[in-house]
This record gives structure tokens, C-alpha cells and sequence, in this order.
């Protein structure tokens, strides 16, 4: 079965030419000018992956993204954002909001559909029922279920998207060992996709700020400034 992607922007070319390409590749496209048409569109029929513009009428994308996080069948769709070079304010807050991921305009169209592609396999991991112990890391108080991406921090569930999963992931399977933003833009979307500093930054804020909202005293993600990121057992 195809998987279902939603397109959502106010501009008719991008969405005519982006639905094409991804239609080429394999998938089933919907396409909306708006938030307000998206958010009836995607409450009726939820969809695998929602590509949103920030800039639009009625209802703009971080408003889109705020009512999809609040509705129980949108609430785990990957979501990534199209920006504006001069949108670091927004692309930083809507990945603050649980988007997953931003991609600038002018974009490749090959890039887009290499990232719409790594979300999906991630989200199906998530999804996948676990029955091996293996699959599960314990680093004192924190325990990861790698099968079904659920992530307990001293016997509560902290809720992460597929991207601050596998970042958290990567840093614990080290304790005290740095990695460098590199190295976790790589543990994160793979190495054949590029994201920047900013974007890595932005994720670790949000994870540290999901970990303290279950335990105030959380403090294992350390910050070497100019180096990386370490996990402190």
C-alpha cells in the first residue's frame, strides 16, 4: 500500500511540482492552499507524513502543527516544515512545537523526498511491536525500547519523536563519550542527508526540556561548547 503524504502550501507551483515528484516516487499525495483546508482535510483522514509551509492565510503552519500535536490521530505524524532563509525565529520555534524537521526554500526536490523517506522508516520502527530484549538499553534511570521507540526516564514515559529518539540513543550508548553534531546529524537522518548546526541545537533544547518536565532535575545531556554533546551516566 502507497503511503499517504499531505502537501500543505499557499503556493500552486510548489505544490503542483512537489506532488508530482513525490507521485513519481511511489506515493499518494494530497494537497491543500492552506491550514484551514489541511487541519478538516487531515481530521477526516490522517495522513503518514504532512509537509507544511510556515508563511500561509488563514491558518499558518505553526498554528497547523499546534492543533495536529492536540488531536490523539495527528499527534505522532512526522511533520516537516518549508522555510524562508530569513525564518531561523520560526524554524527554531516550530521545532520547539514537534515538528520534525525544515527544509529551506529554493529546495532540491531530491532532498525532499530522501527526508520524507527517512522519516517514514523511522516512524514504521517506532511502530513495530517488540518481543526481543535486545532491542532495549538501560543507562541508569533511563531505558530505551529501540523496537518501539519508547523512551522511560525513572519509570515515566517521556514522549519523543523519532528524531530526539535516536539522538537520545546515540548519546547513551556512550555515557561520557562527546559526539560531535556530525556524528548526530548522521545517528539522526543518515549520512547521505545534511542538516546544520542549528537544527541539531534546536533538537537537544527540546529533548533537555521533555526530560525536565517529567523530572525537573534532569541534567544528563552535557553541552561542550564547540565540540558536541555528551550523555552523563
Amino acid at each position: 500500500m502507497s503511503q499517504n503524504i499531505v502537501l500543505v502550501d499557499d503556493d500552486r507551483n510548489i505544490l503542483t511540482s512537489v506532488q508530482m515528484a513525490l507521485e513519481a516516487e511511489g506515493f499518494e499525495v494530497r494537497t491543500f492552499p492552506d491550514g484551514d483546508e489541511a487541519l478538516r482535510g487531515l481530521t477526516a483522514r490522517p495522513a503518514d507524513l504532512a509537509v507544511l509551509d510556515i508563511k500561509m492565510p488563514r491558518l499558518n503552519g505553526m498554528e497547523l502543527l499546534q492543533r495536529l500535536r492536540q488531536s490523539g490521530a495527528t499527534a505522532q505524524m512526522p511533520v516537516i516544515f518549508l522555510t524562508s532563509k530569513d525564518e531561523e525565529v520560526d524554524e527554531i520555534m516550530g521545532l520547539r512545537m514537534g515538528a520534525d524537521d525544515y527544509i529551506k526554500k529554493p529546495f532540491s526536490q531530491r532532498l525532499l523526498v530522501e527526508r520524507i523517506r527517512a522519516l517514514l522508516r523511522r516512524e514504521q520502527a517506532r511502530q513495530q511491536p517488540t518481543g526481543d530484549p535486545a532491542a532495549i538499553m538501560v543507562r541508569g534511570d533511563l531505558t530505551l525500547d529501540g523496537a518501539r521507540h519508547v523512551c522511560v526516564w525513572k519509570g515515566q514515559n517521556v514522549e519523543l519523536t523519532v528524531t530526539e529518539f535516536l539522538l537520545v540513543k546515540a548519546l547513551a550508548q556512550r555515557p561520557d563519550h562527546v559526539k560531535n553534531r556530525d556524528q548526530l546529524m548522521d545517528a539522526a537522518y543518515g549520512e547521505s542527508i545534511y542538516v546544520d548546526d542549528r537544527t541539531i541545537d534546536s533538537h537537544i533544547k527540546r529533548l533537555r526540556k521533555k526530560f525536565k518536565d517529567v523530572d525537573n532535575d534532569f541534567n544528563q545531556i552535557e553541552t561542550l561548547y564547540g565540540v558536541g554533546y555528551r550523555y552523563k551516566e
